[in-house]
């Protein structure tokens, strides 16, 4: 169990950033993975900010955007903007450089005042390098409204030959997939039996079977899970799940 508050935080006049592990000057060298998984920030960024261009390489780097959007530039060319529903997958291969920021002045044309909330999330590639792509892609209609999900877990991102012929982003690791869920009140799902299983709720709360109640920003991490089930509280619940099947041998 990882609860919210034993999160590092970054705060800037632009940014409030949660990290779930070592991040920047945030390190802590019993939390540095979970499996596959480097990275899951959990970050809230003003309206007219952002991250300016910054390199990356030999990782994949998923986004997914609680509220608001999110503009992306890169120096192959790419640009998209992301919203909720939309799953957004960067390759970093041999290099690449790229910005993010708050879509505040593209939204309907106008300008507006609304935070982006999205969490990113980094596990590395196993094939070295690559070229570097980008991907995007909106399965808001299998996830259903915030407010009334569909209750299914839907593979977002994943490079397991499992998955092959499901609508999802391709990431470039054999051993990981992401998973997302929004759940009406009540509602639960099975996680995935894997030798690792990363659980984030991204928004409202869930009990976790054998293990028991998450809030927002709590995390459960499974080793040899078995398919536990998450069923949502009172208020619903939006969940990441991260299911691998090998953990990182080398560091990053």
């Amino acid at each position: 169990m990882r609860r919210a508050g034993e999160r590092k935080h970054t705060e800037l006049e632009w940014l409030s950033s949660r990290h779930s592990f070592s991040f920047g000057r945030h390190f802590d060298p019993a939390n540095t993975h979970f499996g596959l998984l480097l990275v899951n920030n959990d970050d809230v960024v003003k309206p007219g900010m952002g991250f300016e261009t910054h390199p990356h390489r030999d990782m994949e780097i998923v986004t997914w955007v609680l509220e608001g959007s999110l503009v992306h530039e890169d120096s192959k060319g790419n640009a998209g903007v992301i919203y909720p529903g939309l799953a957004q997958r960067m390759s970093a291969g041999t290099g690449i450089r790229h910005s993010e920021k708050n879509d505040s002045w593209r939204l309907d044309d106008e300008p507006h005042d609304q935070d982006v909330h999205f969490v990113q999330m980094w596990v590395p590639s196993d094939t070295r390098s690559a070229e570097p792509s980008y991907e995007q892609l909106d399965i808001s209609s299998q996830l259903g409204p915030v407010d009334a999900g569909t209750g299914e877990l839907v593979v977002v991102a994943s490079g397991m030959d499992a998955h092959r012929d499901l609508r999802a982003i391709f990431i470039r690791h054999e051993h990981a997939a992401l998973h997302v869920a929004r759940l009406q009140a009540g509602a639960g799902v099975d996680l995935p039996a894997a030798a690792f299983v990363h659980l984030y709720v991204a928004r409202g709360a869930v009990d976790l079977e054998g293990t028991g109640p998450l809030d927002t920003g709590d995390a459960a991490r499974l080793t040899a899970a078995g398919g536990q089930r998450a069923t949502a509280g009172p208020n619903g619940a939006e969940i990441l799940v991260w299911e691998m099947a090998a953990r990182l041998t080398t560091p990053q």
